[in-house]
């Protein structure tokens, strides 16, 4: 008989695979469905029936949206007074911000605008509330790579020279991210085989 280790699980990842869903407190779960549905194309889906308490569940992109009644108005925070990019919100990539911008001012709804420039890569951002005031952004943030942080260095070597300083930033990002690309395609491949 042996002495079985434990793993050291304090360092180890959460077993975690993907976000399931976000939940929120609403003043009327029938008025915040109703807007999710018609704003973002998400669907009614059955929730469990051992539930005492009114609320929904909605559905699509991969995302479940939970809405909960509140008790009272004053337990929902409220509509911030102006929105503001920098407050918290839920994030949706999609293929054509200028198609989501005609559809909210066809519907009269409020939103802000920014541009996010990196390496010369322009992400369009648009950010709106819902009935209950949560922040809501839409985005083409897929045109991005996304890079770990420890995939390039955190200090790039002096130069006298400013274009060397930027072409080894971006021939670093250009790696890795042919790197995660090779990586995809030898994984389908096996995959497939």
């Amino acid at each position: 008989m042996g002495i079985v280790q434990k793993e050291n699980i304090v360092n180890s990842p959460l077993p975690l695979f993907s976000l399931n869903h976000v939940s929120f407190l609403c003043k009327s779960v029938t008025e915040t469905a109703k807007f999710y549905q018609e704003v973002l194309g998400f669907v009614l889906i059955k929730r469990p029936s051992s539930f005492d308490f009114e609320g929904a569940w909605l559905f699509n992109y991969g995302i479940g949206i939970h809405l909960l009644q509140c008790n009272s108005v004053n337990d929902v925070r409220k509509k911030p007074p102006f929105i503001n990019p920098k407050d918290n919100h839920i994030s949706f990539q999609c293929t054509d911000v200028e198609v989501v911008k005609k559809k909210l001012e066809e519907m009269g709804m409020e939103y802000v605008t920014t541009v996010v420039e990196d390496g010369g890569i322009e992400v369009d951002q648009l950010f709106f509330h819902d009935p209950d005031g949560y922040m809501i952004e839409i985005c083409n943030c897929h045109k991005l790579p996304v890079l770990p942080i420890s995939a390039c260095p955190l200090k790039v070597p002096h130069s006298n020279e400013r274009n060397q300083d930027m072409s080894m930033k971006t021939l670093c990002s250009a790696k890795m991210e042919s790197w995660m690309m090779e990586n995809l395609v030898n994984d389908t491949i096996d995959i497939a085989i």
